[in-house]
């Protein structure tokens, strides 16, 4: 491969061809494809041939891996979590929208995923630009939440009570779960409106997944300015669908995007590895 090209799509994100990520990418390039990173919130590879050594390889160019408390391992590999649903099980893991980690003091920084074993058809992931969420937001609305901080939880999706994301019985056979680890973290509060650290652009830092309330409302206005955000943050204008192909990769962060994979392959199995990157404290 050779001559880079980054080309944004519709909605949110960018597609990165002209890069073999199986070889090691010159300062140049990699430096190209950071601010890429930086500034369309998720970036997209095609026709890539990453073994596992390869996958780790590239993550650790970027930082220091995330070992996940809460997916299941690869068994040769423990820097690489799998992303799995078998033909038989009904539930699949990340189906709604969620941003990975907010629940952390230091959040991720994001995650790249390859496709290993795809559905015939199905199993879609879209994303969400939280930049754009954000910069569509009235003046009101942008004075209202300056100085706002919410509350995120570990608790909600992957402790005792397990929500609607995953149920009991899917989260069994080692696919997901460890309640125990959720339990223990604390609760941690990030800003409802962060600057970006590597584009120094605003973006939306609230998720349905982990948020659980802004700091300082009771409980009736919190809940009534989370929904309208997650209803804002849900503009179709602001999403991009991306069809997952044999050799397709996406790396996407998580202080700027939403992501959903999409539960539409029924008796079908996906296969997908992930490798998360270590963050830093949000301001």
């Amino acid at each position: 491969m050779g001559n880079l090209s980054i080309a944004p799509l519709n909605g949110v994100g960018a597609e990165v061809t002209g890069v073999d990520l199986a070889r090691e990418l010159d300062d140049g390039v990699f430096a190209e494809i950071q601010n890429a990173f930086a500034n369309y919130g998720v970036i997209f590879f095609r026709d890539q041939s990453l073994n596992e050594t390869d996958h780790i390889a590239f993550a650790k160019r970027w930082g220091t891996v995330n070992v996940n408390r809460f997916f299941a391992a690869h068994e040769k590999f423990p820097e690489i979590a799998l992303v799995a649903k078998e033909p038989e099980q009904t539930d699949n893991i990340g189906g709604g929208w969620h941003t990975d980690h907010s629940y952390d003091a230091e959040p991720a920084m994001g995650s790249i995923l390859v496709a290993r074993v795809l559905p015939d058809s199905g199993g879609d992931t879209l994303f969400a630009s939280m930049y754009s969420a954000y910069e569509a937001l009235d003046d009101r609305m942008k004075d209202k939440l300056e100085g706002l901080r919410a509350v995120h939880s570990a608790k909600r999706i992957f402790g005792e009570g397990l929500d609607t994301y995953y149920t009991k019985t899917d989260a069994g056979g080692g696919r997901i779960g460890n309640t125990a680890a959720a339990e223990a973290l604390q609760d941690v509060s990030h800003p409802v409106v962060l600057t970006h650290p590597l584009s120094e652009r605003k973006a939306l830092y609230v998720n349905p997944a982990f948020t659980i309330a802004i700091e300082g409302m009771d409980k009736a206005e919190s809940d009534e300015l989370l929904s309208d955000l997650y209803a804002h943050c849900m503009n179709p204008a602001f999403t991009h669908r991306f069809q997952w192909r044999p050799g397709s990769i996406a790396f996407w962060d998580n202080r700027a995007t939403w992501h959903w994979a999409k539960n539409d392959y029924h008796g079908q199995r996906r296969v997908m590895h992930r490798i998360t990157i270590e963050g830093c404290a949000l301001h």
